[in-house]
Parts: C-alpha cells; sequence; structure tokens
C-alpha cells in the first residue's frame, strides 16, 4: 500500500507542476519576447521579473516534483501564480460582454485552483514518497 501511495502522490506532483516545467521552458526559448509582453503589462523590471519568474516555474516545479523542500517549492509557484494572474488574466478590468472576459477569467481561475493545490502542499507538504519523507543517515 506505501508503494500505491508513494506512487500515485508522485504522479500527482507530476501533473501538478508539468504546466510549470514546460512554461519554464518555454520562457527560456523565447526569452526576449515574452520579456516583451511582461514589460507591455506594465510590470515593474521586466527583464528581472521575468528571470524570477523562471526562476520560480523551474525551482518550484522541482522541488514539488520531488518532495524535496515542497512547502518552499509550493510556496514559490503559489507567489509565481499570484503574480502572473494579477498582470496577465485580470478580467475584473475588462467588460463583462468582451470577447476576452470569459477567457481572462477562465485563465484567472485555473490559476485560483492550482494555487489551492500549492496552499494544501504548504500546508500538508508533498504527500507519501517524497524525499522530504526519506530519513537520511551517513554512516561513517
Amino acid at each position: 500500500m506505501r508503494f500505491i501511495q508513494a506512487l500515485l502522490s508522485f504522479v500527482g506532483r507530476a501533473l501538478l507542476v508539468a504546466i510549470f516545467l514546460a512554461s519554464a521552458l518555454n520562457h527560456v526559448q523565447k526569452f526576449n519576447g515574452i520579456t516583451e509582453a511582461v514589460a507591455a503589462q506594465g510590470v515593474p523590471e521586466p527583464k528581472i521579473a521575468h528571470i524570477v519568474a523562471v526562476a520560480f516555474m523551474f525551482i518550484g516545479g522541482v522541488s514539488v516534483l520531488l518532495g524535496f523542500w515542497a512547502r518552499l517549492g509550493a510556496l514559490l509557484l503559489a507567489l509565481f501564480l499570484g503574480a502572473a494572474t494579477f498582470y496577465f488574466h485580470a478580467f475584473w478590468k475588462l467588460p463583462t460582454d468582451s470577447p476576452e472576459f470569459e477567457q481572462q477569467m477562465i485563465h484567472a481561475m485555473k490559476n485560483v485552483a492550482i494555487l489551492g493545490a500549492m496552499v494544501m502542499i504548504i500546508a500538508n507538504g508533498p504527500g507519501a514518497g517524497a524525499v522530504d519523507k526519506r530519513k537520511v543517515t551517513l554512516e561513517v
């Protein structure tokens, strides 16, 4: 039973962070263009903010995936989600009859749902099979 819990926890964490790891790779590959989009949204210090966002997505994603310092990794991803939602999916600033309103609301709600998962990891840890759960002993 422990093996199944560990396997399912790992699969769940992998599915949860796949979006962040894929996005981090995409942001690196299209760094200049995405930095321009970040600047266009009025993000302060867009190049630095973009570097931080990529670092949060990658470090947070790997951390949660492995369950290594997963609470910190989930916090990094939560901070990223909050900023991304505020700057890029601010549906509340759009007229409700605007064609973009519904799309931005969907993106924002998706981020809120994922944020909920991050809060759960922060509160409860990464689950079975996480590196954080293993006892490491050094024998000399």
